[in-house]
């Protein structure tokens, strides 16, 4: 998670928290939370985290006025939030790259439905007990809505917070006509919805549903409370939203997608390539055939904790190549070798401390002298006996990555203006 603040339409900084994945993804989305919530609300953090976890990238940000924002929530209405919706859009997409799925619960669901054609990214909208009609929240205001009417204004108790309500926010909302808005949206829809809502109630689904054209799709989230409370409710709609977000928004073949104008040089045989990613100290790391990410954990002063830090590199490097050594190796002598594990760890010790090491070592400020110790911890799981352990325990040591660690090396590095 990185922080992810901008500015709405009106030069008001929104606070926002960025979900990434724990690999690079080309596949990004935005969660709006429920009226007078804020990003950190249960259903807006575990739904986001539990999507990032399965490859999609989420921004949730607080409405003006609310959580960490900037601005007068008493100024805000349903309008400024589909407005927020799309200076979000922007962000993401001057930064890294546009949303194509929108994720909205309950009047956050009403707004991703109304932003979603003005972001012609977008390719999939997801509401999670939404409102048929966003004016269906002035219901929480209960008889205070008359005062609001003749006064002009009133303090309505939510979440036990007071919160100003104007009349120019019921008069908004009255302008929205979600289901008559519904039929031109013109991208797939999936609506999560609970039938013991107490809420909104499982009515306004079907009311979605059938103002909605086709391709359309229904869940229902059985005894889940409308604010998804437990964990393992945040966790199906995660896993199910997924699964069905990446029939459609996976972006197609880079022959297909990418022009010649903007297409990515391809990273050459025998090569590997390392971009700093924006916020932080996240690195892409690509090879001709993959992508990952390197980080450093948060407990470090930029790092959010995205990918294993430089040295969990290292060490998985040598003990992927002592794995893959040692099966070739049994594989040929057709050992019964049924598993083999390596556990790795690192450290920086004293010189004399450590007796069977004949490396250089690197001199410490006081004088002292240190080594780099790589314990390697290996089981093998079969019917092996004592002579082909010890085999085995030779062959450990010759795996290519192994002798390179243990060779001189020498490292020459270039620099330039870019």
């Amino acid at each position: 998670m990185t922080q992810f603040n901008f500015q709405n339409a009106l030069g008001k900084t929104l606070a926002g928290r960025l979900e990434l994945p724990p690999t690079p993804t080309k596949k990004f989305a935005i969660f709006a939370h429920c009226f007078s919530c804020s990003k950190n609300v249960h259903a807006a953090t575990r739904v986001s985290r539990e999507l990032a976890k399965l490859g999609i990238a989420v921004l949730r940000f607080d409405f003006t006025g609310l959580g960490n924002s900037e601005g007068d929530f008493a100024n805000t209405n349903f309008s400024s939030n589909v407005n927020d919706l799309i200076a979000a859009a922007d962000a993401l997409r001057a930064r890294h790259q546009a949303p194509s799925l929108l994720v909205g619960h309950s009047l956050g669901g009403a707004a991703v439905l109304m932003a979603a054609p003005q972001i012609p990214e977008v390719k999939a909208v997801a509401t999670i007990g939404a409102p048929s009609e966003p004016a269906h929240v002035s219901h929480l205001f209960g008889d205070r809505t008359a005062c609001i009417e003749k006064d002009g204004a009133a303090l309505i108790q939510i979440g036990g917070r007071d919160l100003r309500i104007e009349k120019h926010f019921l008069d908004d909302l009255k302008t929205h006509r979600l289901t008559e808005a519904l039929p031109a949206l013109g991208k797939p829809l999936m609506i999560f919805h609970s039938p013991v809502d107490s809420i909104v109630s499982i009515d306004h689904a079907r009311k979605l549903y059938e103002a909605a054209r086709h391709p359309k799709s229904f869940v229902s989230l059985d005894d889940a409370d409308h604010m998804l409370t437990r964990q393992d409710d945040a966790e199906f709609v995660a896993g199910t939203l997924a699964v069905w977000a990446a029939r459609h928004v996976n972006e197609p073949a880079a022959e297909e997608s990418e022009t010649p104008a903007n297409a990515r040089v391809k990273v050459a045989k025998g090569t590997v390539e390392v971009n700093e990613l924006a916020g932080g100290l996240s690195q892409q790391i690509r090879t001709p055939t993959h992508e990952f990410r390197a980080d450093e954990p948060s407990s470090v002063p930029g790092g959010n904790g995205t990918g294993p830090d430089p040295y969990e590199l290292l060490l998985a490097s040598l003990g992927a190549c002592t794995s893959m050594t040692l099966r070739m190796y049994a594989n040929r002598k057709q050992w019964p070798v049924e598993n083999i594990q390596v556990r790795l760890s690192h450290e920086r010790i004293h010189a004399k401390d450590c007796q069977d090491c004949e490396l250089e070592a690197d001199r410490g400020n006081d004088g002292s002298s240190f080594v780099d110790l790589i314990r390697k911890q290996i089981t093998i799981k079969g019917a092996v006996d004592e002579t082909q352990l010890q085999r085995l325990h030779e062959i450990a040591d010759r795996c290519p990555v192994h002798r390179s660690l243990m060779n001189e090396k020498h490292i020459k590095t270039e620099i330039q203006s870019g």
